[in-house]
């Protein structure tokens, strides 16, 4: 085992946005360096507090501490004949050893989706399941962990001398993609897959995430891995309860063509029960990829949109199987 293969980045100087300093640059430079090298780095004095992630967590153990019959209530259509969503909302472990929570932005409302019509902006009547203190602790999460993924990402449009407001035209809230996701695993069994290369046994499968960004709170239980790209060894993500954990996705790397890869990662099988909160920064559902985006002078928008490149990305997972 290499000793911090994970690199740690205090990104304080550019929380407030402000990238211009020589402290900001040096922080930038760092963030290049370890998408490049590793793909998954630590962050810590990004402006979430602890006791905000406490919250977060409380109120996602909470909900998989209800029953069955009751979380089945936020399911999609394919758990739930009553429902009329279809991407949205709870999972049962059943599925792929693992109970999820997937939650889109809370700004969206039920006529903007009706009005919408589209597969992915899905309203979920959380008051079914939660009250109103936790959807406050939901609203006041998704909106930090959104300006911070946002805030990585103008660090990197800063990398190629553009101006980070571009950011804008990828980003829209209430047309974001983006997920809040609460996984939560049980006491398993069995393991869900045994890894083809090392014969390790895992509680969730070895993959790459589709977005730009992912931004991960995991509890010390841990069992969070990266592979090296190089040497296809895998290496521990070790907690740190001050530290917000990010990695890279497939629509940054066809942004970056390339330059910034997404990055295999797997979570050990472990028997005792584990929570994770993933939060999938995803462009809006009609933004269109292009490869010049990041590289070129003039913004070009003539790519495939989002939606279909998230679409063909989410067929590989058991759970978006709906």
């Amino acid at each position: 085992m290499i000793k911090r293969y994970i690199p740690t980045i205090n990104i304080s100087s550019l929380i407030k946005n402000n990238f211009e300093t020589q402290s900001a640059f040096k922080t930038i430079k760092q963030i290049e360096k370890a998408c490049i090298d590793v793909g998954f780095f630590q962050v810590t004095g990004h402006g979430i507090n602890l006791k905000e992630i406490k919250n977060i967590c409380d109120v996602g153990n909470n909900f998989f501490n209800l029953p069955d019959s009751n979380k089945r209530e936020l399911s999609p259509k394919k758990w739930n004949i009553k429902s009329k969503n279809l991407y949205r909302g709870y999972f049962p472990n059943d599925v792929n050893g693992k109970e999820g929570l997937d939650i889109g932005d809370l700004k969206v409302t039920k006529n903007y989706s009706t009005k919408l019509k589209n597969k992915y902006i899905e309203y979920i009547n959380l008051n079914k399941c939660f009250n109103k203190y936790s959807i406050k602790i939901l609203n006041i999460y998704f909106d930090n962990i959104y300006s911070l993924s946002e805030t990585l990402f103008k660090s990197i449009i800063k990398l190629n001398n553009k101006n980070p407001e571009i950011s804008n035209k990828v980003f829209s809230r209430l047309k974001t993609l983006s997920t809040l996701r609460f996984n939560y695993y049980p006491n398993q069994t069995k393991p869900v897959e045994i890894s083809k290369q090392d014969g390790v046994a895992l509680g969730c499968e070895t993959h790459v995430d589709s977005g730009i960004f992912t931004i991960l709170y995991q509890d010390k239980k841990g069992g969070l891995q990266v592979q090296n790209r190089k040497t296809k060894r895998w290496h521990d993500v070790p907690f740190n309860k001050k530290a917000l954990i990010v990695n890279t996705g497939r629509a940054l790397e066809f942004l970056s063509k390339g330059k910034f890869k997404a990055t295999n990662h797997r979570v050990l099988w472990n028997k005792s029960k584990r929570l994770s909160v993933p939060f999938f920064f995803e462009p809006s559902y009609d933004f269109k990829m292009s490869q010049s985006f990041l590289m070129e002078p003039k913004f070009k928008n003539n790519g495939q949109i989002y939606e279909k490149f998230l679409n063909k990305s989410l067929k590989k997972f058991i759970e978006y199987q709906r």
